[in-house]
Protein backbone atom coordinates (compact mmCIF):
# COMPACT_ATOMS: atom_id res chain seq x y z
CA UNK A 1 0.00 0.00 0.00
CA UNK A 2 1.38 3.25 -1.14
CA UNK A 3 1.58 6.12 1.45
CA UNK A 4 0.87 9.35 0.94
CA UNK A 5 2.75 12.52 2.61
CA UNK A 6 -0.02 14.41 4.54
CA UNK A 7 -0.05 17.86 3.02
CA UNK A 8 -0.15 20.75 4.98
CA UNK A 9 -2.96 22.71 5.76
CA UNK A 10 -2.59 26.07 4.29
CA UNK A 11 -5.75 28.67 5.22
CA UNK A 12 -6.09 31.06 2.79
CA UNK A 13 -5.09 35.09 3.45
CA UNK A 14 -6.78 37.53 2.40
CA UNK A 15 -4.53 40.49 1.21
CA UNK A 16 -6.71 43.77 1.76
CA UNK A 17 -5.23 46.85 0.39
CA UNK A 18 -6.53 50.27 1.05
CA UNK A 19 -5.18 52.44 -2.10
CA UNK A 20 -5.14 56.17 -1.84
CA UNK A 21 -3.03 58.36 -4.16
CA UNK A 22 0.50 56.03 -4.43
CA UNK A 23 0.82 55.74 -8.27
CA UNK A 24 4.51 55.41 -7.94
CA UNK A 25 4.48 53.19 -5.74
CA UNK A 26 1.08 50.76 -5.50
CA UNK A 27 2.75 48.18 -8.04
CA UNK A 28 5.68 47.37 -6.12
CA UNK A 29 3.07 46.22 -2.99
CA UNK A 30 1.38 44.20 -5.95
CA UNK A 31 4.40 42.35 -7.21
CA UNK A 32 5.40 41.57 -3.06
CA UNK A 33 2.01 39.86 -2.86
CA UNK A 34 3.21 37.66 -6.06
CA UNK A 35 6.70 37.25 -3.74
CA UNK A 36 5.47 35.80 -0.93
CA UNK A 37 5.71 31.88 -1.48
CA UNK A 38 2.56 31.33 0.50
CA UNK A 39 0.58 29.26 -1.27
CA UNK A 40 -3.01 30.29 -0.35
CA UNK A 41 -3.86 33.63 -0.74
CA UNK A 42 -5.89 36.20 -2.63
CA UNK A 43 -5.71 40.02 -3.16
CA UNK A 44 -8.41 42.15 -2.34
CA UNK A 45 -8.51 45.82 -2.93
CA UNK A 46 -10.36 49.26 -2.95
CA UNK A 47 -9.35 52.45 -4.31
CA UNK A 48 -10.34 55.02 -2.15
CA UNK A 49 -10.58 57.78 -4.59
CA UNK A 50 -7.46 58.73 -5.44
CA UNK A 51 -6.74 61.36 -7.57
CA UNK A 52 -3.87 60.68 -9.47
CA UNK A 53 -2.80 57.17 -11.40
CA UNK A 54 -3.50 54.99 -8.59
CA UNK A 55 -6.37 53.03 -9.93
CA UNK A 56 -4.79 53.04 -13.85
CA UNK A 57 -2.09 51.49 -12.17
CA UNK A 58 -3.59 48.71 -10.37
CA UNK A 59 -6.19 47.63 -13.20
CA UNK A 60 -3.06 47.29 -15.57
CA UNK A 61 -1.32 45.04 -13.24
CA UNK A 62 -4.62 43.25 -12.78
CA UNK A 63 -4.51 42.66 -16.71
CA UNK A 64 -0.74 41.08 -16.25
CA UNK A 65 -1.12 38.89 -13.38
CA UNK A 66 -4.87 38.50 -12.40
CA UNK A 67 -4.52 34.79 -13.43
CA UNK A 68 -1.61 34.54 -11.08
CA UNK A 69 -4.14 34.59 -7.58
CA UNK A 70 -7.68 35.61 -7.04
CA UNK A 71 -8.03 39.50 -7.35
CA UNK A 72 -10.90 41.56 -6.26
CA UNK A 73 -10.73 45.14 -7.81
CA UNK A 74 -13.23 47.86 -6.21
CA UNK A 75 -12.86 51.98 -7.16
CA UNK A 76 -15.03 54.45 -5.48
CA UNK A 77 -15.27 57.76 -3.68
CA UNK A 78 -13.11 58.29 -0.74
CA UNK A 79 -14.50 57.20 2.26
CA UNK A 80 -11.42 57.23 4.61
CA UNK A 81 -8.63 54.20 5.52
CA UNK A 82 -10.80 52.73 8.45
CA UNK A 83 -14.03 52.72 5.97
CA UNK A 84 -11.87 51.62 3.53
CA UNK A 85 -10.45 48.62 5.63
CA UNK A 86 -14.01 47.28 7.10
CA UNK A 87 -15.33 47.32 3.40
CA UNK A 88 -11.78 45.46 2.07
CA UNK A 89 -12.70 42.88 5.13
CA UNK A 90 -16.25 41.88 4.81
CA UNK A 91 -15.17 41.35 0.95
CA UNK A 92 -12.68 39.61 1.93
CA UNK A 93 -12.88 35.37 1.90
CA UNK A 94 -9.82 34.44 4.26
CA UNK A 95 -9.86 32.85 7.30
CA UNK A 96 -6.99 35.47 8.39
CA UNK A 97 -6.62 38.80 6.82
CA UNK A 98 -3.29 40.32 5.89
CA UNK A 99 -3.04 44.07 6.43
CA UNK A 100 -1.31 46.45 2.97
CA UNK A 101 -0.71 49.74 1.85
CA UNK A 102 -0.34 51.01 -1.39
CA UNK A 103 2.97 53.22 -0.40
CA UNK A 104 4.89 49.77 1.45
CA UNK A 105 5.17 46.43 0.63
CA UNK A 106 5.72 42.87 1.79
CA UNK A 107 8.55 40.86 2.83
CA UNK A 108 8.84 37.16 1.22
CA UNK A 109 8.04 34.68 3.63
CA UNK A 110 5.85 36.92 6.79
CA UNK A 111 2.92 35.67 5.77
CA UNK A 112 3.38 31.62 6.81
CA UNK A 113 5.52 33.24 9.70
CA UNK A 114 2.64 34.85 10.84
CA UNK A 115 -0.16 32.38 9.71
CA UNK A 116 2.66 29.66 11.70
CA UNK A 117 2.22 31.88 14.47
CA UNK A 118 -1.41 32.65 14.97
CA UNK A 119 -2.36 28.84 13.87
CA UNK A 120 0.10 27.24 17.36
CA UNK A 121 -1.56 30.34 19.27
CA UNK A 122 -5.67 29.87 18.86
CA UNK A 123 -5.60 32.10 21.90
CA UNK A 124 -4.13 35.46 19.69
CA UNK A 125 -6.62 37.37 17.34
CA UNK A 126 -3.24 39.10 15.77
CA UNK A 127 0.15 39.44 15.23
CA UNK A 128 2.36 41.79 14.21
CA UNK A 129 6.09 41.53 13.28
CA UNK A 130 8.83 44.41 12.31
CA UNK A 131 9.65 46.17 9.38
CA UNK A 132 12.33 46.94 7.75
CA UNK A 133 12.77 51.18 6.64
CA UNK A 134 13.41 52.13 3.36
CA UNK A 135 13.13 55.71 1.23
CA UNK A 136 10.78 56.71 -2.05
CA UNK A 137 13.41 54.96 -4.25
CA UNK A 138 13.40 51.64 -2.29
CA UNK A 139 16.72 51.94 -0.55
CA UNK A 140 17.06 50.33 3.20
CA UNK A 141 17.31 53.19 5.26
CA UNK A 142 16.77 50.87 8.89
CA UNK A 143 16.84 47.15 9.76
CA UNK A 144 14.00 48.02 12.20
CA UNK A 145 11.35 50.16 12.19
CA UNK A 146 10.76 49.37 15.61
CA UNK A 147 14.09 50.04 17.24
CA UNK A 148 15.41 52.55 14.46
CA UNK A 149 12.27 54.88 13.75
CA UNK A 150 10.61 54.72 16.99
CA UNK A 151 13.40 53.40 19.53
CA UNK A 152 11.05 50.55 21.17
CA UNK A 153 12.72 47.55 23.11
CA UNK A 154 11.22 44.21 21.06
CA UNK A 155 12.03 42.58 23.98
CA UNK A 156 8.80 44.70 25.57
CA UNK A 157 6.72 42.03 23.05
CA UNK A 158 7.69 39.00 24.91
CA UNK A 159 4.80 38.84 27.21
CA UNK A 160 0.93 39.41 27.32
CA UNK A 161 1.88 42.17 30.33
CA UNK A 162 4.85 43.87 28.17
CA UNK A 163 2.87 43.95 24.60
CA UNK A 164 -0.16 46.05 26.72
CA UNK A 165 2.60 48.02 28.35
CA UNK A 166 4.41 48.61 24.71
CA UNK A 167 1.55 49.76 22.96
CA UNK A 168 -0.30 51.76 25.43
CA UNK A 169 3.09 54.07 25.83
CA UNK A 170 5.62 52.92 23.51
CA UNK A 171 4.01 52.76 19.96
CA UNK A 172 5.87 51.51 17.73
CA UNK A 173 4.10 49.62 15.59
CA UNK A 174 4.15 51.20 11.58
CA UNK A 175 3.78 49.90 8.13
CA UNK A 176 1.32 46.84 7.37
CA UNK A 177 2.95 44.71 9.45
CA UNK A 178 -0.75 42.74 11.10
CA UNK A 179 -1.90 39.62 10.01
CA UNK A 180 -5.72 39.25 11.86
CA UNK A 181 -7.71 36.54 12.40
CA UNK A 182 -10.65 37.06 10.56
CA UNK A 183 -12.67 35.91 14.15
CA UNK A 184 -10.56 38.18 16.40
CA UNK A 185 -11.53 41.50 14.17
CA UNK A 186 -15.00 40.34 14.98
CA UNK A 187 -14.92 40.27 18.43
CA UNK A 188 -13.57 44.16 18.55
CA UNK A 189 -15.62 45.04 15.58
CA UNK A 190 -13.49 46.64 13.06
CA UNK A 191 -11.69 49.22 12.71
CA UNK A 192 -13.41 52.71 14.36
CA UNK A 193 -14.60 54.71 10.89
CA UNK A 194 -14.85 58.12 13.13
CA UNK A 195 -11.18 58.14 14.16
CA UNK A 196 -8.92 59.90 11.32
CA UNK A 197 -6.07 57.66 12.67
CA UNK A 198 -7.59 54.39 13.91
CA UNK A 199 -4.47 52.19 14.23
CA UNK A 200 -3.72 52.94 17.54
CA UNK A 201 -7.48 52.03 18.97
CA UNK A 202 -7.29 49.24 17.08
CA UNK A 203 -4.71 47.83 18.78
CA UNK A 204 -5.50 48.84 21.98
CA UNK A 205 -8.84 46.75 21.92
CA UNK A 206 -6.77 43.61 20.91
CA UNK A 207 -4.24 44.14 23.72
CA UNK A 208 -7.03 45.08 26.31
CA UNK A 209 -7.87 41.08 25.29
CA UNK A 210 -4.19 39.83 25.41
CA UNK A 211 -5.12 39.05 21.84
CA UNK A 212 -2.33 40.41 20.50
CA UNK A 213 1.30 38.48 19.72
CA UNK A 214 4.21 39.43 18.31
CA UNK A 215 7.41 37.66 16.14
CA UNK A 216 10.70 39.34 15.53
CA UNK A 217 11.32 39.37 12.15
CA UNK A 218 10.54 41.78 9.35
CA UNK A 219 7.70 40.93 7.25
CA UNK A 220 7.19 44.01 5.26
CA UNK A 221 9.32 47.53 4.26
CA UNK A 222 8.17 50.76 5.22
CA UNK A 223 8.44 53.28 3.11
CA UNK A 224 9.42 56.95 4.08
CA UNK A 225 8.18 59.42 1.69
CA UNK A 226 7.39 63.11 1.72
CA UNK A 227 3.69 62.49 1.86
CA UNK A 228 3.51 60.38 4.65
CA UNK A 229 -0.12 60.53 6.39
CA UNK A 230 1.46 60.37 10.07
CA UNK A 231 4.21 62.32 9.38
CA UNK A 232 2.77 65.72 8.67
CA UNK A 233 4.54 68.75 10.36
CA UNK A 234 1.54 71.03 9.95
CA UNK A 235 0.70 72.73 13.49
CA UNK A 236 -3.41 72.25 13.25
CA UNK A 237 -3.07 68.72 11.85
CA UNK A 238 -0.93 67.42 14.13
CA UNK A 239 -2.91 69.38 17.17
CA UNK A 240 -5.88 67.55 15.54
CA UNK A 241 -4.39 64.15 15.60
CA UNK A 242 -3.06 64.23 18.99
CA UNK A 243 -6.94 65.30 20.21
CA UNK A 244 -8.24 62.42 18.72
CA UNK A 245 -5.53 60.03 20.24
CA UNK A 246 -5.88 61.41 23.39
CA UNK A 247 -9.60 61.33 23.12
CA UNK A 248 -9.04 57.12 22.31
CA UNK A 249 -6.72 56.69 25.80
CA UNK A 250 -9.88 58.29 27.64
CA UNK A 251 -12.53 55.95 25.63
CA UNK A 252 -10.47 53.07 25.41
CA UNK A 253 -9.37 53.39 29.11
CA UNK A 254 -11.97 51.44 31.07
CA UNK A 255 -10.76 48.12 28.70
CA UNK A 256 -7.92 48.25 31.38
CA UNK A 257 -7.70 47.62 35.02
CA UNK A 258 -4.70 47.98 37.76
CA UNK A 259 -1.37 49.18 36.61
CA UNK A 260 -2.56 49.26 32.99
CA UNK A 261 -5.40 51.94 33.60
CA UNK A 262 -3.33 53.89 35.44
CA UNK A 263 -0.62 53.68 32.37
CA UNK A 264 -3.52 54.67 30.44
CA UNK A 265 -4.49 57.93 32.19
CA UNK A 266 -0.83 58.92 32.13
CA UNK A 267 -0.78 58.46 28.32
CA UNK A 268 -3.83 60.96 28.14
CA UNK A 269 -2.06 63.72 29.76
CA UNK A 270 1.35 63.15 28.20
CA UNK A 271 -0.59 63.38 24.66
CA UNK A 272 -2.42 66.45 26.20
CA UNK A 273 1.04 67.85 26.94
CA UNK A 274 1.87 67.40 23.32
CA UNK A 275 -1.27 69.76 22.40
CA UNK A 276 -0.55 72.03 24.63
CA UNK A 277 2.98 72.33 23.77
CA UNK A 278 2.05 72.78 19.61
CA UNK A 279 -0.70 76.02 21.19
CA UNK A 280 2.31 77.33 23.39
CA UNK A 281 0.18 77.24 26.45
CA UNK A 282 3.23 76.10 28.18
CA UNK A 283 1.98 76.49 31.88
CA UNK A 284 -1.07 73.35 30.80
CA UNK A 285 2.00 72.00 29.43
CA UNK A 286 3.40 71.46 33.14
CA UNK A 287 0.34 70.85 34.52
CA UNK A 288 -0.07 67.24 31.99
CA UNK A 289 3.61 66.48 32.57
CA UNK A 290 3.33 66.36 36.57
CA UNK A 291 0.12 64.30 36.12
CA UNK A 292 1.94 62.40 33.88
CA UNK A 293 4.72 61.60 36.51
CA UNK A 294 2.23 60.97 38.75
CA UNK A 295 0.04 58.34 37.39
CA UNK A 296 3.16 56.69 35.87
CA UNK A 297 4.58 56.12 39.30
CA UNK A 298 1.90 54.63 40.55
CA UNK A 299 1.77 52.55 37.85
CA UNK A 300 5.07 51.30 38.30
CA UNK A 301 4.57 51.42 41.90
CA UNK A 302 1.76 48.52 41.38
CA UNK A 303 3.01 46.45 39.08
CA UNK A 304 6.54 46.15 41.03
CA UNK A 305 4.17 45.14 43.99
CA UNK A 306 2.24 42.47 41.63
CA UNK A 307 5.96 40.77 40.89
CA UNK A 308 6.91 40.44 44.41
CA UNK A 309 3.41 39.01 45.00
CA UNK A 310 3.78 36.27 42.03
CA UNK A 311 5.42 32.71 43.95
CA UNK A 312 8.91 32.23 43.21
CA UNK A 313 10.14 29.13 41.16
CA UNK A 314 12.29 26.74 42.59
CA UNK A 315 14.81 24.91 40.63
CA UNK A 316 15.44 21.73 40.89
CA UNK A 317 18.45 19.79 40.90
Amino acid sequence: MIQRRAVPYSPLVSVLLPAYNHERFVERFLDSVLEDPYPSKELVIIDDGSMDGTRERIAAWIVRHGADLPVEFVCRANKGIAATLNELAARARGQYLRLGASDDYLLPGGIGAQVAYLQSRPRKWAVVGDSIVVDAQGRQLHDSGMQDLHGADKRMYASDEGIRRAVISRWAIGGPVALIRRKGLESVAGWSETLRIDDWDFFLRLAAHDALGFIDRPVCAYRLHGENFSRTRNRRVRVHNLMESRDVALRRACMFSGPFLLLMRAQAHVIGAKIHFLEHRYGAVAGHMLAYAMFSAMAWVRMRSAQRALPRRVEHA
